[in-house]
């Protein structure tokens, strides 16, 4: 029997509508392969809905998202946009559309591919075998906490503000998403925090060390997050699964991520409570080359496959496409992001068309 799904698409600026169309003529074919419908349906975010509307989430664009079963983001942001207002920059959207759809769990891969383990710019011998999952906390912190904003003081100075602060259950929902998602994993969960000078980190090492009983499969460590940085540089196959807060886990989530040699192969999944969950690549919008068909899909359709397993649970879907990815890397496919000796150079509709070729 078909099953049906509605997902929103949000291709955004830069290179995000060319990488979202090859990632759509990706799913609609593995769809026609397994009796899955789409049900697409396009809408602005970012620079060109502050364009279009002034606003970079539409309050239909949100809507559309709340009524899907997942959600599809490409890239958003540019030059165009950077002297704007914070509250209207593409980057204020994003932060809105995660809490609009409660999206508190970040789910960052960082995995060496054995066709990619030279792109690396770290030794093979560092990085061979490398297979991270970040859990980031993502609707709380810094980001979030009150006050925020640039104030002038009785000084006459400005100071600016923000506050880093998270409560017991923002702390234990996002805790045992990692504890369960290391069970799945190799069994092992660090935790990063800076627990010996903030007292929010104090919380967040408590809260973390107290669920640690109700998952005894899970081994747990814990880990300052300057110490964190230095070794995942140092020594990265001793990480597992990694949750830490939203503004560490933003910065290690992107050290993790250059491991393997290109930021444009690594998708990622925001997940809530319930609701559609968010499915993006980790890379930026790359206004330098947008329109000109040198663009990486692949972190795009990596993502689509993150949305079939997390979002829809359609393993054999995701599992198709993975290793579609994979056997175009074995046949030497390569844009220009991930070049080596004797490769065979191609732009994102080539790879594209590669990737339905090899879906058969």
């Amino acid at each position: 029997m078909t099953q049906s799904f509605r997902i929103t698409l949000l291709p955004g600026d830069g290179i995000g509508p060319e990488i979202m169309a090859v990632a759509v003529e990706v799913l609609k074919l593995v769809g026609s392969q397994l009796d899955l419908q789409f049900e697409f349906q396009s809408a602005p975010m970012g620079g060109v809905a502050i364009d279009e509307t002034g606003s970079p989430l539409p309050e239909a664009t949100l809507a559309a998202c709340r009524q899907s079963d997942a959600v599809l983001l490409a890239a958003i942001g540019g030059y165009k946009w950077d002297t704007l207002p914070r509250h209207l920059r593409p980057e204020t959207g994003l932060l809105g559309l995660r809490a609009g759809l409660g999206l508190f769990a970040n789910l960052r891969p960082a995995t060496i591919l054995p066709q990619l383990i030279d792109a690396s710019s770290l030794k093979r011998e560092v990085v061979e075998g490398v297979d991270i999952m970040v859990v980031r906390e993502l609707t709380g912190g810094i980001y979030f906490g009150e006050p925020k904003g640039i104030f002038t003081a009785e000084t006459g100075e400005q100071r600016g503000v923000n506050t880093m602060a998270y409560t017991t259950s923002e702390i234990d929902r996002i805790g045992r998403v990692a504890f369960e998602t290391a069970q799945k994993r190799g069994g092992r969960l660090c935790s990063v925090d800076k627990a010996n000078v903030l007292e929010v980190s104090q919380l967040w090492r408590d809260r973390i060390t107290a669920l640690a009983p109700d998952y005894p499969d899970v081994e747990l460590s814990h880990l300052y997050v300057d110490n964190a940085a230095m070794q995942l540089v140092r020594w990265p196959k001793q990480f597992d699964t990694i949750v830490t807060g939203n503004l560490f886990g933003d910065i290690l989530s992107d050290a993790a991520a250059m491991l393997t040699g290109s930021i444009g192969m690594l998708p990622s999944a925001s997940l809530g409570a319930d609701g559609p969950g968010v499915f993006e690549p980790v890379h930026g919008s790359a206004p330098d080359i947008a329109g000109q068909d040198k663009a990486n899909p692949l972190a795009q359709v990596l993502s689509a496959a993150m949305m079939l397993r997390y979002g829809l649970n359609q393993p054999e879907a995701a599992d198709r496409i993975e290793t579609a990815v994979l056997l175009v890397l074995d046949q030497g496919y390569r844009t220009g992001d991930i070049m080596a000796e004797g490769m065979t150079p191609v732009g994102c509709k080539a790879m594209g068309e590669a990737l339905l070729k090899a879906l058969g």
